[in-house]
């Protein structure tokens, strides 16, 4: 497990340690955390002989995954020690820049990597949704894209959002680069309707809202997705690590995992 010691690293002990099939084979955190040397499993109540470490290969030997949720220069070196190792990898890290992105599909040439913006389950079923909405209004539609998080997100907007964008562009015959409308300000002029449209709340401990709206002459349909805690991702991310741990190399999604 990497970042052991953050909110959504305890959330993914937790629920392996819960889990009847999986089971904590190391537990990294980066250097200078005061967690290193600490149990892993301490705040749950409980002992064991693995302590936190920041040594990439002490912490991921004999791991058959690693589950991923730090940054992205965190993300990316992990990965090549994976790759030396053979040890496949869950990423459930956002905010990469296409030249990472690129880095991290050289690596799943070598090892199997499953990588989504949002391990719910919920979400890639409505990324689903979304993409048979996006096609059957295609026309007269407006699409605002609305997220929201806690004050401690540091990215933005979220990767489920961009996830989302990427799904309703390609959807409508469209590149998010060239529609995407990441804020708006003063006086813009009348909304071009190929555009698609991004808004970005912050603040308290908003787990994560993310809400596509429809808005058409007449009618709004909207399709929301509202996480009410961190359990949901964490158990999206242990399906992905049984499907994974299964896998020949290659880059796979969360739609993978759910054969959907």
């Amino acid at each position: 497990m990497a970042g052991a010691s953050g909110r959504m690293g305890h959330m993914l002990i937790e629920a392996v340690s819960a889990s009847s099939d999986c089971q904590l084979g190391g537990a990294l955190d980066m250097a200078g955390s005061p967690a290193l040397g600490s149990d892993p499993l301490a705040p749950l109540g409980r002992r064991s002989a693995l302590r936190i470490t920041d040594d990439l290969r002490a912490g991921l030997a004999g791991c058959d995954v690693l589950i991923d949720f730090t940054r992205p220069e965190g993300t990316l070196a992990h990965l090549a020690v994976c790759r030396e190792l053979g040890v496949r990898a869950v990423i459930g890290t956002t905010g990469f820049s296409d030249a990472q992105k690129a880095q991290i599909a050289e690596h799943a040439r070598h090892i199997a990597i499953v990588m989504a913006p949002n391990m719910s389950l919920g979400v890639n079923v409505v990324l689903k949704l979304l993409d048979m909405a996006a096609r059957a209004l295609n026309e007269g539609y407006d699409i605002e894209v609305i997220e929201a998080h806690h004050r401690h997100k540091v990215d933005a907007p979220s990767g489920t959002a961009l996830a989302m964008g990427e799904v309703l562009a390609r959807a409508t015959g469209r590149s998010l680069d060239d529609c995407a409308v990441w804020g708006r300000h003063g006086v813009t002029g009348e909304r071009d309707p190929s555009s698609i449209g991004f808004s970005v709340i912050r603040g308290g401990d908003i787990v994560g809202d993310h809400t596509v709206l429809f808005a058409g002459t007449g009618e709004r349909i909207e399709i929301t997705h509202k996480s009410a805690s961190r359990v949901t991702y964490a158990q999206g991310s242990l399906r992905a690590a049984r499907f994974v741990a299964r896998r020949p190399a290659g880059l796979y999604g969360m739609d993978d995992v759910l054969g959907i």
